[in-house]
């Protein structure tokens, strides 16, 4: 198994970049996320996954070592595969996905291309309980700060926001004050919009 790759940066592209390790290219795949992360440097270090099946060996890069980790446990689940969970890191981030399996939000991850309504329950499933464990997160801790953010959401929505630009400041609301009512987000929403 190749852990990390650490070498200079040849090429870079959304869904993969080529490293160059002592005289030898390696093409690894990436997300979004990633892809977002990468520095502006030739120098480039990945945490890497090596996916070996019968006709290909595949190697997965990612910036941060909780990236690859929650890859890993998504590959773990029935039907997902690596496209699929490449998929959903470049659609949320690790966060937003830990944050949506711990709450049993099947709608969060059910928008992501690929997923039905079975397989985010499956995810949710599967996952919840090792996700719970491995982050040290309290359960309803996490689905109550869910609902009020949602609520406010919606409300944003009501009144006329963009759904995009309100979940923007609204996650930036609740992740500095992870305890705040819903009265207000939204009211801090609305100076910032």
């Amino acid at each position: 198994m190749i852990a990390h790759l650490q070498g200079k940066l040849v090429e870079k592209y959304p869904t993969e970049v080529i490293i160059e390790c002592n005289g030898v290219g390696y093409h690894v795949n990436i997300s979004l996320h990633t892809y977002s992360l990468l520095p502006n440097t030739d120098s480039l270090k990945l945490y890497t996954y090596l996916q070996i099946k019968e006709d290909s060996h595949t190697l997965f890069g990612f910036v941060e070592k909780s990236e690859r980790e929650i890859f890993k446990m998504l590959l773990s689940v029935s039907g997902i595969g690596a496209s699929i969970a490449r998929t959903m890191l470049s659609s949320l981030e690790p966060k937003q996905i830990i944050q949506a399996i711990v709450s049993s939000d099947v709608n969060t991850i059910q928008k992501i291309k690929g997923i039905g309504g079975k397989t985010a329950q499956r995810i949710i499933l599967d996952l919840k309980e090792k996700m719970l464990k491995l982050y040290d997160l309290d359960e309803v801790f996490t689905l109550q700060n869910n609902t009020n953010k949602d609520e406010a959401l919606s409300a944003l929505e009501v009144l006329g926001f963009a759904r995009k630009s309100s979940e923007i400041v609204v996650d930036k609301i609740v992740k500095e004050n992870p305890e705040v009512t819903v009265e207000n987000i939204i009211k801090l929403a609305l100076k910032n919009l």
